[in-house]
């Protein structure tokens, strides 16, 4: 009897333990997601965006992107998330995802798409004629680039509209300084610009303004040199 009684408790034990096993996996099981597919997450992914979801759009793009790298859909979601960033306004995030398509495909139909939209990370981050001009320098390099490298293409004809916006801006802006330097006595720094300008951007800007500063500028240091 004594050893039935143990041989019943080791067997109760060993149930107890069974299940407890299968609650436990039973539990875990619950806990994780299943994987996504590509197909699904780009559906999910182009969704977000067309709704203007752009930060969520993105999170699905990079999942896609690096969990099915040699997925037919891996490329097009490396495209997606460059675009949801710049939607998003993460420019530099944008460029660095375009940057590294173009150098990861550089024969992909898409280039002249990607050049385009690095290029529309600078320039709409171009501020007013009396602030810095660094993204207009950019904006128009990669916008040049673009049209050079493949002149026929759609987004070079669109290219060349911004290419404008940005010479006018940076002409602008040199007139700008150039008139703040006049204003404050500085004919020879104030000179300098207004040649530049004309110079580099002779279709763009106040060209006629430009040129009677110049005048301006040569009479005050003509005066300035012979009042020494």
């Amino acid at each position: 009897m004594k050893e039935k009684a143990v041989y019943i408790l080791k067997g109760a034990i060993v149930a107890l333990l069974v299940v407890s096993f299968c609650v436990g996996c039973s539990l875990f099981g619950k806990g994780k997601k299943p994987e996504k597919p590509p197909e699904v997450l780009m559906s999910e992914g182009m969704a977000k965006f067309a709704d203007g979801y752009y930060e969520e759009a993105a999170e699905l793009f990079r999942e896609l992107k690096d969990r099915y790298p040699y997925s037919n859909l891996a490329i097009h979601a490396e495209l997606r998330l460059g675009d949801s960033l710049l939607e998003n306004d993460e420019f530099e995030e944008a460029i660095e995802v375009y940057k590294e398509f173009e150098s990861l495909h550089p024969k992909n139909k898409s280039i002249p798409y990607v050049i385009y939209q690095q290029g529309m990370c600078y320039f709409r981050r171009i501020r007013t004629i009396d602030r810095d001009q660094t993204n207009a320098r950019k904006a128009l390099n990669e916008f040049e680039r673009l049209i050079r490298t493949f002149p026929n293409n759609q987004y070079s004809l669109k290219a060349e509209d911004h290419v404008e916006r940005c010479l006018t801006n940076l002409a602008e802006h040199e007139f700008y300084v150039g008139h703040f330097y006049f204003r404050n006595g500085h004919y020879g720094a104030a000179l300098k610009r207004f040649e530049n300008l004309l110079e580099q951007y002779p279709n763009h800007g106040p060209r006629e303004k430009a040129l009677d500063y110049i005048a301006r500028c040569e009479q005050r240091l003509a005066h300035r040199k012979s009042s020494q």
